[in-house]
C-alpha cells in the first residue's frame, strides 16, 4: 500500500480527488441505470450498498426512538440486536470479498486508479476498527438497558454519537467506492473483467 495523503483519510475527505475521477467524469451516476455494461454483479453489489445504507438508517432511527422515549427497552433491544449483528457481520464479509477478490481485479484493469483502491482498502481498516468499537459500545449500552432508563440514558447518548460517526464514514466510503468501481465496470464490462 502507498502512503495515504492525510487529507484523503476517511473522515477527512469530502470525496475522491479529481485525479481519481477521470472515469467517473466519463460515466457519471446519471448514466449508470440502464447502461449496457451494468450487469448482474454490479447491480447486486449496488443493492448490497443500499442495504447497508438502509440498515444503518434503521439502527440510527431505533436508537433515536429509544432515546426520545418512543420505544421501551425490551422492544428496542428485540428490534435492534439482530439487525446490528446482521449489519456488522455482513459489512465485515462484504469488505473481505472486496479486498481479496474485487479490488485486485479492478487494479489490474485500471492501474491508474491504484491509489484510489489503496484509499478504499485503508477505509476498510478504519471502518473495521469503528465496527469493533461500535459493537463494544452497543454491548455497554445494551447492558445499561437492564439497569433502567436513567442508567441507560448516557450510554444511549454516547452510543448514538459513535454510531453517527460510523455511519458518516460508511456513507462517504460507499459513495467513493461506487464512484471508483462502477465507471470501471461500465468502461470494460463485467465479462472482460472476469466478474460474471
Amino acid at each position: 500500500m502507498t502512503d495515504i495523503d492525510p487529507d484523503l483519510i476517511l473522515g477527512r475527505r469530502g470525496g475522491l480527488p479529481d485525479d481519481l475521477r477521470y472515469l467517473f467524469e466519463k460515466y457519471p451516476r446519471g448514466d449508470w441505470p440502464g447502461h449496457a455494461n451494468l450487469g448482474g454483479m454490479a447491480e447486486f453489489w449496488l443493492q448490497r450498498h443500499d442495504m447497508f445504507r438502509d440498515l444503518g438508517g434503521m439502527l440510527t432511527q431505533s436508537v433515536a426512538e429509544y432515546r426520545e422515549g418512543r420505544l421501551e427497552a425490551q422492544p428496542f433491544a428485540s428490534f435492534f440486536v439482530p439487525r446490528l449483528q446482521f449489519f456488522l457481520q455482513q459489512l465485515n464479509g462484504h469488505h473481505q470479498i472486496e479486498d481479496l477478490h474485487y479490488f485486485p481485479v479492478f487494479v489490474r484493469a485500471e492501474a491508474g486508479l491504484r491509489r484510489g483502491f489503496d484509499l478504499l482498502d485503508n477505509d476498510h481498516h478504519l471502518i473495521h476498527d469503528a465496527l469493533e468499537r461500535n459493537a463494544e459500545g452497543a454491548n455497554a449500552f445494551l447492558g445499561k438497558l437492564r439497569e433502567g432508563r436513567d442508567a441507560a440514558r448516557f450510554a444511549a447518548d454516547s452510543y448514538a454519537a459513535d454510531t453517527e460517526d460510523l455511519l458518516a464514514m460508511l456513507l462517504r466510503h460507499l459513495e467513493d467506492e461506487e464512484d471508483l468501481i462502477v465507471p470501471v465496470i461500465l468502461d470494460r464490462g463485467e465479462a472482460s473483467l472476469g466478474l460474471m
